[in-house]
């Protein structure tokens, strides 16, 4: 019998060869698989590549399932992101841990998480949890602890309102920090 997950999940994926300066942003992501087993999840995760292995630009998300993965997306949009940032190749394991604790349910306000994403950059990767209700503080601030927590990560970690980056104000503050 395979093991059923609470939620399905949807991995995305957004390569850096599709991406085009004319094109709308998004445009180019993918839906690649979705999945509801424990057995689908790790048949998936061990045959495709992790952060390290990604070209520069690329980025990789596991949301639920019929949640996409885009500030537009009604469940999303009044929500926001919790982000870790690594040196260039060094995600990978923390990326497997954050995948982990959302799709096996660890967190107290899981029902507030939409998704993951890990972002390849040239010089870093950042991996960050979409929630739905950015207000919510008690939920957003239980959801970093423990994310930080699980990923045993020493660093400041914050949380940002997608109202606050969509306006590419990057002098934008951080709402929360653990």
């Amino acid at each position: 019998m395979p093991h059923l997950l609470e939620n399905s999940w949807t991995f995305w994926f957004d390569t850096p060869a599709a991406k085009s300066k004319q094109a709308a942003w998004g445009s180019s992501m993918r839906p690649i698989y979705t999945f509801s087993t424990v057995e689908e999840f790790w048949s998936i995760y061990n045959n495709i590549h992790h952060p390290g292995k990604l070209a520069v630009g690329a980025d990789f998300y596991c949301f639920k399932h019929k949640i996409e993965p885009k500030w537009e997306d009604p469940i999303c949009a009044n929500g926001g992101k919790w982000t870790a940032n690594y040196p260039k190749g060094k995600s990978d394991t923390s990326w497997l841990y954050t995948l982990l604790a959302m799709i096996g349910e660890q967190f107290d306000h899981g029902d507030e998480i939409c998704g993951a994403v890990v972002n390849v950059r040239g010089r870093a990767e950042k991996i960050s949890i979409w929630t739905k209700n950015a207000s919510n503080e008690a939920a957003q601030v239980s959801i970093g602890k423990q994310w930080k927590e699980f990923l045993d990560y020493n660093e400041t970690m914050g949380f940002i309102f997608h109202d606050d980056a969509r306006k590419l104000d990057r002098n934008a503050k951080n709402k929360y920090v653990v």
